[in-house]
């Protein structure tokens, strides 16, 4: 099966372990993996602030890049949300027939956690990875992709992995993109209330299928030196005895680490309100 792996800018620019990790384990499992090197950003922090007209030549990118694949895999559920719920609806603001038509043909893009279970119809992917780990399911794979219990499904078969249940693991994690930002005094008492529940399953690691809520709720872990760690799903099914995944210390990768507060967060200062010049 010829596969595109579609990284999205966050990952590729903060993450890009994360997409080497994808592409190790899709091979591992017989996949032909590839990079088109043109992808760009998906749209969705345009489309999500309201830019919806600006979304249009990045969705006809993403239908030019992407397009004569069997299928195109993610380790992302909001990019991969974004792609399968609204980029039909941002050719239909455009009034782009063609566009539209170019969408519909376009092949299917799947988180990984689906693509592993229901196109390749494994969960025993011959991951190793002996920590207990608890998984955090995001809003978007959880809601909108409504993957279920797949990456619970393909966490229980790794070996030497100890799965604890994450109390309250519907609830948001603050993130929500540049909620975080607007809204940031609510986005961090949203993470406190993920980090409290994080730490009281006394798990290692924390693994989601998301980098940006990892990303969000890692700062806390690490700003709190909770010894917690984040991990992507990928990176976990990635691992195997022969190539095992080394948990390094200090904060995660990609953040850096800033002043420690005391037993509680401090919330991150409010951006002052734009205001617009009036005329004279």
């Amino acid at each position: 099966m010829r596969v595109a792996l579609f990284i999205t800018c966050f990952n590729d620019t903060l993450f890009p372990g994360t997409g080497r990790a994808v592409v190790t384990l899709l091979e591992r499992l017989g996949c032909q993996v590839e990079f088109p090197p043109d992808q760009t950003c998906c749209g969705q922090m345009h489309f999500n602030t309201g830019y919806q007209r600006e979304c249009v030549p990045l969705v006809r990118r993403f239908t030019d890049v992407f397009a004569g694949y069997d299928a195109v895999v993610s380790p992302s559920g909001s990019c991969s949300a974004m792609v399968r719920d609204h980029h039909a609806r941002v050719a239909e603001v455009a009034g782009d027939d063609g566009l539209a038509a170019a969408v519909r043909e376009l092949p299917r893009v799947y988180e990984l956690s689906e693509f592993l279970v229901d196109v390749l119809r494994v969960t025993d992917v011959g991951a190793y990875f002996p920590h207990r780990v608890t998984y955090h399911p995001t809003c978007h794979s959880l809601r909108m992709l409504r993957v279920g219990d797949k990456p619970l499904s393909l966490l229980r078969a790794v070996r030497g992995l100890e799965l604890a249940e994450l109390p309250a693991a519907d609830q948001c994690c603050g993130f929500g993109g540049t909620f975080a930002l607007k809204n940031a005094d609510t986005s961090m008492a949203m993470c406190a209330d993920k980090v409290r529940h994080v730490r009281d399953t006394g798990a290692e690691v924390l693994c989601a299928g998301d980098n940006s809520c990892l990303m969000h709720i890692g700062g806390m872990l690490s700003r709190l030196r909770t010894g917690v760690r984040t991990l992507h799903l990928a990176e976990i099914l990635a691992a195997t005895e022969e190539a095992p995944l080394k948990l390094q210390p200090g904060p995660q990768p990609g953040l850096q680490p800033g002043p420690q507060p005391g037993p509680h967060p401090r919330p991150h200062p409010r951006a002052p309100e734009r205001r617009e010049a009036k005329p004279a």
